[in-house]
């Protein structure tokens, strides 16, 4: 695939002409251009029409006046390919491809989608297959069908796999700043990642939505996410595909906690991107970042002049990375003078009627709860829907916090619980005074809790550029390396293992134990030995000469090689660390709770390749179990040090073998208390045949 030619995609995404193909799909990007207020060029070509909404058609790309920036094209996949094909001849800056019948159809498409970027060239295009792109910013609609956009000055911009999708989100009236819409169909030669790259250079853009299925070259979507975190752009994601079903369920136990859907969780967390599950909670994110920008902070208020709205706010942010900071004695004073006596002042405030329909004194109480500086300070507020309602009461309360948020210079967001009690004119008033209007309590919270994590990856340097490793076949080929040689290779990486020899005899083993020091472990040592326990090829808590020589005889039929260790006595806990190797993320770890904890609680985090120590402690801190590493109910602390220095040395080993190896559990890993280490108990390694 030729790559596409950047300055020919400047003019397509911002076009002082355009040119459409087709019928009714090509008028209504004429209409709906004009509509806009698009006032540059535009054409139409078609073989018979002299005229098409008022625009002169000409009868092929020859006559046209002009070298178009930008072409629509809404006819059948082999008129497409011909049209593409001369719009690269003479210059066009890149066309969008609503055409059908490409690699979404099977083989046949698919090589006719193959022919189409040939004749494209370095001409970018969008599709084919897909609706279309809206410009709201330069006024271009080349879309087919009516939509809800309007035009603006500068705001967030939406790219998604779906037309449909796509049109919806069009049609919101909950106050998001649309600059553009972008419909991506099947991505030929232009993808969800250059669309980015190319918008990161435009100053009107404020933030990305996305709405994907899957990206097809992780590594330029990771560039290209690590330039908007050195830009500050924040980026919003809703990603089709959470179920785990179709996973495939490896051989180890890392495998069972890894999938596709993980390891996007995991990049999304490490490029800063807020991940959504809803087209509401990715609406009301965008629109959050876009008029606020990230949060600073998690220090957040809430005032209602309902006790249990005030209730309902208190329950909810608990699932959030939010707080609601008690107030001091000094600032309750502050907002108490503003009150009626018999109001209790704390936050979430409940401010009481008393006030209600005032707009200077609602101005004043919203102005000394905001003082105290909290990072979002929302005003719970539903207005009455039925026709012969009387707004007044509730627009004075807008106004209020308006006031206050002008008067503070902190940030106030209105909140409406319902979307059908949220006025459109209260959304307008709002927005073009920088207070945020939100609809849903917990999708607001949710948007908050999001704008504070983008918020804290800004402040942070971006990430290393993601590993690359070699492509490999879907069912690769693999060897089992065995525990002793897995476990050599490791410390020389500087993971901790228990003391412990290889033996051939009873004899020898007795020998290594009564080195080594009671109680001991035996293992038979095979590659062909991965689940030991279930084989009976491990042997705990060998207390003398005898019970080691009974041990080698149970184990005889297994293998002719032992594996003599310390027996670890003194643990604080247990953990996991693994290693996958995916084809599109390339290895990735796995941090868990180790022994049979992995499978009954399924506690773990996942980190992409290369990782820090920063990134390893904050992973370890937020498993289920780390309480047991942080001195339980008076328990010793666990060396947590030692740990993320295991998981390191495994980061590191992964790194080097990044083209073979296939996967790594250590399980369990056992963690001795602070300052004694933490060791590799057991260990399975499977790399790439040579």
């Amino acid at each position: 695939m030729s790559e596409i030619d950047k300055s020919r995609f400047a003019r397509l995404l911002k076009p002082r002409s355009i040119v459409v193909f087709g019928g009714a799909g090509a008028r209504y990007a004429i209409v709906e251009s004009q509509k806009l207020g698009f006032d540059g060029e535009i054409w139409a070509v078609h073989p018979t029409h002299t005229e098409m909404a008022g625009v002169k058609c000409y009868p092929s790309i020859a006559d046209l006046p002009g070298v178009p920036d930008a072409a629509y094209v809404a006819v059948n996949a082999d008129a497409a390919m011909s049209i593409v094909g001369q719009l690269n001849e003479i210059g066009c800056g890149g066309a969008v491809l609503y055409a059908s019948g490409f690699a979404e159809v099977g083989d046949e498409g698919a090589e006719r989608q193959r022919l189409l970027v040939e004749r494209a060239g370095s001409m970018p295009m969008i599709g084919p297959n897909c609706y279309g792109v809206l410009n709201c910013l330069d006024k271009a609609v080349l879309w087919p069908d009516q939509h809800g956009s309007q035009a603006v000055d500068k705001g967030v911009a939406v790219i998604t796999q779906s037309g449909n999708i796509g049109l919806n989100i069009t049609m919101q009236r909950r106050g998001l700043p649309l600059a553009f819409m972008f419909t991506m169909g099947n991505q030929a030669n232009v993808g969800v990642a250059d669309v980015m790259d190319a918008l990161l250079d435009d100053p009107r853009i404020t933030a990305i939505g996305l709405h994907i299925e899957g990206l097809s070259d992780i590594h330029h979507f990771d560039a290209v996410c690590r330039r908007a975190l050195e830009k500050r752009i924040p980026v919003v994601a809703a990603k089709n595909g959470r179920s785990e079903a179709a996973a495939k369920i490896a051989m180890s136990h890392t495998s069972s906690l890894t999938g596709s859907d993980k390891l996007f969780d995991a990049l999304f967390k490490r490029l800063g991107i807020a991940r959504v599950d809803t087209l509401e909670e990715l609406i009301e994110t965008l629109k959050l970042v876009a008029i606020a920008g990230p949060l600073q902070g998690n220090k957040v208020a809430s005032m209602s002049c309902s006790g249990g709205e005030a209730g309902v706010m208190a329950d909810l942010i608990e699932r959030h990375d939010l707080t609601f900071p008690a107030m001091t004695a000094e600032h309750q004073a502050r907002v108490r003078e503003t009150l009626s006596e018999y109001v209790v002042v704390e936050n979430p405030l409940d401010y009481h009627t008393f006030i209600w329909g005032d707009e200077a004194r609602k101005t004043a109480t919203f102005s000394a709860m905001m003082s105290a500086g909290y990072d979002a300070t929302m005003l719970l507020l539903d207005w009455p829907s039925f026709a012969d309602a009387d707004p007044a009461p509730w627009d004075a309360a807008m106004h209020g916090l308006i006031n206050a948020s002008r008067a503070t210079g902190h940030q106030g967001v209105l909140l409406a619980s319902l979307p059908e009690c949220l006025p459109q004119s209260a959304i307008d008033t709002c927005v073009q005074a920088g207070v945020v209007p939100m609809i849903g309590l917990d999708t607001c919270l949710r948007a908050l809790s999001a704008a504070y994590q983008i918020g804290l990856k800004h402040q942070q340097p971006a990430p290393l550029a993601l590993l690359r490793s070699a492509p490999f076949a879907d069912e690769p080929a693999g060897r089992n390396i065995d525990e002793y040689r897995g476990k050599q290779a490791l410390a020389g990486y500087g993971l901790q293992i228990p003391a412990g020899e290889l033996v051939s005899h009873a004899d020898d083993a007795v020998r290594c134990a009564e080195r080594i020091g009671y109680p001991v472990v035996i293992k038979a040592v095979s590659d062909t030995i991965v689940h030991k326990t279930e084989q009976g090829a491990v042997q705990l808590f060998l207390q003398s000469a005898d019970d080691v020589r009974e041990a080698i005889s149970r184990m005889a039929h297994l293998s002719d090689a032992f594996l003599v260790e310390q027996m670890l006595t003194e643990t604080v806990g247990e953990l996991l660390i693994g290693v996958t190797r995916d084809q599109q993320f390339g290895p990735s770890l796995v941090i868990g709770s180790g022994g049979i904890m992995v499978e009954l609680l399924k506690d773990s985090a996942t980190l992409l390749l290369p990782t820090t120590e920063t990134e390893v402690r904050t992973a370890i801190s937020g498993l289920k179990m780390s309480p047991l590493l942080t001195g339980f109910r008076g328990k010793q602390r666990g060396d947590i040090e030692a740990c993320v220095s295991a998981v390191m040395a495994v980061a590191e080993y992964a790194g080097q073998l990044r083209n073979t190896l296939l996967e790594l559990d250590i399980n369990p890993l056992l963690v001795a208390p602070e300052g004694l280490g933490a060791y590799a108990a057991d260990t399975y390694i499977r790399i790439c045949e040579e």
